[in-house]
């Protein structure tokens, strides 16, 4: 950790000529902004494997019936199905889905007393299949519509995945190119993705799925430097592509980008988006957690249109077909105090919408 900020300092001195007042400066401040957050407070619903973001915010805006049927598409570290569940009453149920091995253990073992009470059904699936599944839901047996009350879909990645080395999430930690969200599968993972992924193809999934702006200088390092086998290796060859300023961002974004495309998130999301009003009862709600641009675009035009391409469908008398409403016209976002507690849970933006009488 020294290290790192000792490093950080002297690279703003080799750029801005710094004096060695200024170094301490900066060196210091840079210790006590990475230390302020270093608190014991938790956050409700918190874990050493995940903090769910928004939780209370997310159970506020979701629950419209105390007894109805509800979704949690990523169930993760079992958070916000737990509060869920907590805040609900007897008759009401909970269908989780997940595809990540962990996850599902996790969440297994701390959702088992409800588990067994029959409040709570966990799905091994990715949630673009929740239609599919649900057909098939214990949950939905006795229920006459085969609809839920409310979904909710956090598409965060988990603080597990980011802090384990060996899921290859994150630049912050020495690891295999792995990133796939299910282990288990047989997709390419991001090391097929750097080593055998033509130059043109790796360049446009970073400026599609990262926003990167070089993202054609970036990749023809990448080609050049095969074979690349881990995450520290990789994250250097993006800093050798960007001015150090921009550093850190177009590491995030590269790893951003790979990810995405491994795990096909956004078809993922845009699936799961056009199915929500099948599977949501009128009255009932939608409830998203982003956590970047692209991601919340589609949600955005989803919730304002009914579809992705941002277009209003008009009947016979002029009148627009919406089958979503939005209940909140700017997101929710965290609190100065969830931040502090949670840094990672800065870039969300919550938005909630009611299932309208349109079909």
């Amino acid at each position: 950790f020294v290290y790192d900020m000792l490093r950080c300092a002297a690279k703003r001195m080799k750029f801005t000529k710094l004096s060695g007042i200024s170094f301490v400066f900066h060196f210091v401040r840079s210790l006590s902004l990475q230390t302020s957050t270093a608190t014991n407070e938790k956050l409700p619903y918190a874990t050493g494997y995940h903090v769910p973001v928004l939780c209370m915010e997310v159970v506020n805006h979701l629950i419209t019936d105390k007894n109805g049927i509800y979704i949690d598409a990523t169930v993760g570290g079992g958070g916000h199905s737990k509060a869920l569940l907590e805040n609900l009453g007897e008759g009401a149920r909970v269908i989780g889905f997940d595809k990540d091995a962990d996850a599902l253990e996790i969440a297994s073992i701390r959702l088992k007393p409800f588990t067994e009470s029959k409040k709570f059904e966990l799905i091994n699936a990715d949630f673009s299949l929740a239609e599919e599944k649900l057909k098939s839901s214990t949950t939905l047996n006795d229920n006459q519509s085969k609809k839920v009350d409310g979904l909710l879909l956090d598409l965060g990645v988990s603080s597990h995945q980011l802090n384990d080395p060996k899921r290859g999430f994150s630049h912050r930690f020495d690891g295999p190119l792995d990133m796939r969200m299910n282990q288990n599968s047989n997709i390419n993972d991001a090391s097929d993705v750097c080593n055998e992924f033509d130059e043109k193809t790796i360049a446009k999934i970073i400026y599609q799925y990262g926003e990167e702006k070089r993202s054609r200088k970036i990749a023809r390092n990448i080609v050049l430097s095969r074979p690349i086998h881990n995450t520290s290796q990789l994250a250097e060859i993006v800093r050798k592509s960007v001015p150090y300023l921009d550093e850190k961002k177009s590491v995030a974004k590269v790893f951003q980008a790979l990810r995405i495309n491994v795990n096909e998130e956004l078809e993922s999301l845009e699936k799961i988006l056009k199915a929500a009003e099948r599977i949501v009862r009128p009255g009932g709600r939608l409830v998203t957690l982003s956590y970047h641009s692209l991601e919340d675009r589609r949600v955005k035009r989803m919730m304002a249109t009914g579809n992705l391409k941002n277009e209003f469908k008009i009947d016979i008398f002029g009148n627009k077909i919406v089958p979503w409403k939005c209940l909140v016209r700017k997101p929710i976002t965290p609190s100065e105090r969830e931040i502090e507690i949670n840094p990672r849970s800065r870039s969300a933006k919550l938005r909630v919408a009611v299932r309208t009488e349109y079909t």
